[in-house]
């Protein structure tokens, strides 16, 4: 990232808008579980207690998102939009690599006036599960286990515990909660309620709250 400096963009003043939530993803052996936290703030205040940091983009895929709010939104619209055209010209769902590719593309091609963006974008094709962690400067690395935003160091306390490569998506979803939660307890930028979803080969499927209560307890 260090080219950002050269293109006259303040990347320490720019980073602190990615750093004021909490979001999980892991890849289990028959789907992918996404986490996050409600919690929008502006600077000290909380300015939303109800904020969606979790996006269903389609069927098969999902996206975590930590960063501005506009800059998130309108890159959710347009990869929706774009696996919507991909999807009607190829007669086939576009992959998981494939968003996050074009993903990185758009980050990339904007790096001179960044969105202020971190994102996890994850999935299940027909190589399986998968997750993406994509940089507000365009690069992107496959992860199996991953976390975004202030509480992210608080959150891999419990992942590395407790997460264990070939576990079922129903098993990780309790340590996907209690890695939010965790956060909760240590991050101020971190709070309110948690947002929780999986896909499977069944599709997308994100959860009410009194069903994240059960999975808690």
């Amino acid at each position: 990232m260090r080219h950002l400096f050269s293109r006259g963009v303040d990347l320490e003043k720019e980073q602190k808008y990615l750093e004021g939530t909490t979001t999980v993803a892991l890849a289990c052996k028959d789907g992918v579980v996404l986490a996050t936290d409600t919690r929008a703030t502006a600077g000290y205040l909380i300015a939303s207690k109800i904020a969606r940091k979790v996006y269903q983009i389609t069927e098969n895929i999902g996206m975590t998102v930590a960063g501005g709010v506009a800059d998130t939104q309108n890159l959710v619209n347009i990869l929706r939009a774009e696996a919507r055209y991909f999807s009607l010209r190829e007669g086939a769902p576009m992959g998981v690599q494939a968003a996050a590719r074009l993903t990185a593309n758009i980050l990339h091609a904007y790096s001179f006036y960044p969105y202020l963006a971190n994102l996890l974008l994850a999935g299940f094709d027909k190589d399986g599960p998968r997750i993406f962690f994509l940089d507000l400067d365009g690069s992107m690395t496959e992860e199996k286990m991953a976390s975004i935003g202030s509480g992210s160091p608080v959150a891999y306390g419990v992942l590395e515990n407790e997460f264990k490569e070939g576990m079922s998506a129903k098993d990780a979803l309790p340590v996907a909660v209690r890695a939010i939660k965790t956060a909760m307890k240590r991050d101020i930028a971190t709070g309110n309620e948690v947002m929780l979803a999986v896909i499977t080969e069944k599709g997308y499927k994100e959860f009410s709250q009194a069903e994240i209560k059960k999975i808690a307890a």
